[in-house]
């Protein structure tokens, strides 16, 4: 087996990183300090705040959220999670970083969407990270109201850098199928917001090839992907990149076996993979430890490794300023070009 190529020097790109989900005890104990919150004693409050071993599916693992997103109601919480969290990530080699979060969540003790996505910003604001926002709209049942008013926060605060630059669905896909959301994104098309779509993660490649119909130009895991050789065609043909979330997909299950883990072959296919957290506090990873996760179980090289990066980039919600800057960082000549 190859040495891993990752050490503490490399730099990173993370798409996929959900803010309740980068919620750490150390975080924790910040917010309900804040607050006033009393906090479970620490061995409890690891087990809340992390998935456990006998994670049986997606909807298992969601579970986890409850805590994070039970400290993060108020603007100033938002804002010192979004600093803390951009904090940690730039101390981990992260030069980029797109957070996403769902504002409907966060509205349980007065805050209005607007409010919350104002605080997020504000911590974004606060860092020195370069980094970017994606509202989440969230599957289910009853929130239709929630999900339009999402999208029109998103159209009054989108950006093409440093702020809200695209909109999401993320939440029970196998419970609430990507086709039923057919009218929301017809919405955010009309309003020219960028998207991603969790799809693929817990349902079929059907589920992916909605999102495409819809008109997602990233999507959130892509691992059934495999599924409808004429999608992965279609995907690869028209740039959509696939933001893959390694330890997210084997502790949800998503993947039951990780050597038929799908990554290197859609690599090898060219479409635009990328590797990210996803949930990095619940799943107890890093975006280093990713990439080393990769290396292992697949022998990832140093050219494959910066071809990643360089599809990163590429997808960044992000203007060609902050891309060209990003690529001058990473060795990056053009798109799609690596520098030897």
């Amino acid at each position: 087996m190859n040495m891993p190529i990752v050490c503490s020097k490399d730099k990173y790109i993370d798409l996929h990183l959900h803010l309740d989900g980068a919620v750490t005890p150390e975080i924790a104990h910040r917010l309900a300090e804040m607050q006033g919150i009393t906090l479970p004693d620490d061995d409890i409050l690891e087990e809340q705040l992390s998935v456990q071993p006998d994670c049986s599916s997606l909807n298992d693992f969601l579970k986890c959220f409850e805590l994070p997103v039970s400290l993060l109601q108020t603007k100033e919480a938002l804002s010192e999670c979004v600093y803390m969290v951009c904090t940690s990530l730039k101390e981990q080699g992260v030069i980029y970083a797109e957070i996403r979060f769902a504002p409907q969540l966060h509205c349980q003790r007065g805050l209005t969407q607007e409010d919350a996505v104002r605080a997020v910003l504000d911590g974004l604001e606060r860092s020195s990270l370069s980094a970017s926002v994606i509202l989440c709209c969230m599957r289910g049942s009853g929130n239709e109201k929630e999900n339009f008013e999402t999208v029109e926060v998103a159209k009054k605060y989108l950006t093409n850098e440093g702020g809200v630059t695209a909109i999401d669905l993320a939440g029970a896909e196998a419970l609430f199928p990507t086709k039923n959301y057919r009218e929301l994104f017809a919405r955010a098309r009309k309003y020219g917001i960028p998207f991603t779509i969790h799809a693929g993660e817990a349902d079929g490649a059907d589920s992916i090839r909605a999102a495409v119909e819809f008109g997602a130009v990233r999507i959130g895991h892509g691992v059934r992907c495999f599924e409808d050789k004429a999608l992965m065609e279609i995907v690869r043909k028209n740039g959509i990149a696939f933001e893959m979330c390694p330890t997210s997909n084997r502790q949800t299950h998503s993947v039951e076996d990780m050597s038929d883990y799908p990554l290197m072959a859609y690599l090898s296919a060219g479409i635009k993979v990328t590797i990210n957290t996803d949930d990095p506090a619940i799943e107890r990873t890093t975006i280093a430890e990713e990439y080393r996760y990769i290396q292992i179980l697949f022998g990832l090289d140093e050219k494959q490794k910066k071809q990643l990066l360089s599809n990163a980039v590429d997808a960044a919600f992000t203007s060609e300023r902050v891309k060209s800057q990003l690529r001058r960082e990473l060795g990056i000549a053009a798109e799609g070009v690596l520098d030897d």
